[in-house]
């Protein structure tokens, strides 16, 4: 009896809520995203510094070759806290490569 009395007050309680505990949705544009990415890893902060001693990886997806060559060679100590999936690849001067069928950028295949 207390069980379905209990039921009862959960339910009407839960119909009399205003439909307003919704979380908001946030929309996060691909340049934002590749500037925070970049901003990681070429102006790392001092806790970022702390937390990549401690262990912490971090993953980069989508930048381009030439981004992850000068992270290799500007940020060589930090390589081991470093992954980078979906890679762009480039022309010599730094232009994504277009698959012609898609139009897509070329990614290097990561295996993951």
């Amino acid at each position: 009896m207390i069980k379905r009395l209990f039921s009862g007050l959960m339910m009407f309680t839960l119909m009399a809520l205003p439909p307003v505990l919704q979380l908001p949705t946030t929309i996060v544009r691909a340049d934002d995203l590749h500037e925070w990415y970049t901003s990681l890893l070429f102006e790392p902060t001092p806790q970022q510094l702390q937390q990549e001693q401690q262990g912490r990886v971090r993953i980069y997806d989508g930048l381009s070759v030439v981004e992850v060559n000068r992270a290799l060679d500007e940020q060589f100590d930090r390589i081991e806290t470093m992954m980078f999936t979906g890679v762009v690849v480039t022309d010599p001067e730094g232009r994504p490569l277009l698959d012609p069928e898609t139009g897509e950028p070329v990614v290097e295949e990561d295996g993951c």
